[in-house]
């Protein structure tokens, strides 16, 4: 059975290839959405092309709600979006598929049931598809190409959904097996580096040693470095000295 976690359902009508099919599964299962409808599908149902390109989304398959009409897919719905990316002449809000998901968020918190449309490979909706939808979810592709395939039309939506229920930074550094570097660490590596350098006549003339010192504590504290790179640091310098100390 379909999960409890409150989603829209993702309805393909008359899709046409069960790769397709099978990939819509996967798109949103990759996002955590098994509630999938599918309209008349052109190949029959089940579809083992569509279970193939599924992997191990195959659930949203066998569990996926099957109708002969559009009408019948969203008969306890409240609120639906159509997918298109042509302008179909008709009066609805438009809306990018980010705000059209936290739409569906609000709707879907308040009791309502949402369902976003998904129309055929060839050739998209019908507007009397569309025509049934309260809202059109228009993707902001290059107008010169904007035909999307349907399993990455239904990924740019799941994705959508994801990023609302889940609070991902949108920047992080994943630490392999280390940590930041202390104050007291970068310190010693700055005075391990300034006393090597300074007895290997670096800081020269000497008129401008103490401002070549200040410049080299101060690109220190400008790298964030991790423990593993401070060790790997102090091991370069000592490795260094023992070279030339054997050359000499």
């Amino acid at each position: 059975m379909p999960s409890d976690n409150p989603q829209p359902a993702f309805v393909l009508v008359r899709p046409q290839m069960g790769e397709n099919i099978g990939g819509a599964a996967r798109a949103m299962w990759n996002f955590g959405l098994d509630r999938m409808r599918i309209v008349a599908p052109r190949d029959g149902w089940p579809n083992q092309r569509a279970v193939a390109m599924a992997s191990g989304a195959g659930r949203l398959l066998d569990e996926a709600r099957l109708t002969e009409t559009t009408e019948a897919a969203l008969d306890d719905c409240h609120y639906v979006f159509a997918t298109t990316a042509r302008a179909r002449g008709l009066t609805k809000p438009v809306v990018t598929p980010e705000r059209a998901m936290e739409m569906a968020r609000e709707k879907i918190a308040a009791g309502e049931k949402v369902a976003v449309l998904f129309g055929p490979e060839r050739s998209g909706l019908e507007n009397e598809d569309i025509a049934k939808a309260n809202a059109i979810i228009n993707v902001p592709v290059n107008p010169e190409f904007a035909s999307l395939n349907l399993a990455q039309c239904v990924l740019l939506t799941a994705y959508e959904w994801q990023r609302g229920a889940v609070d991902v930074a949108p920047e992080r550094i994943d630490m392999a097996k280390t940590e930041w570097a202390s104050q007291s660490e970068m310190e010693a590596l700055s005075a391990h580096y300034e006393q090597r350098l300074d007895t290997a006549g670096f800081f020269f003339p000497e008129p401008k040693a103490e401002g070549m010192k200040v410049n080299l504590r101060n690109m220190w504290s400008r790298m964030p470095l991790t423990r593993a790179d401070v060790q790997m640091l102090h091991g370069i310098m000592r490795q260094m000295v023992r070279w030339k100390e054997r050359g000499d």
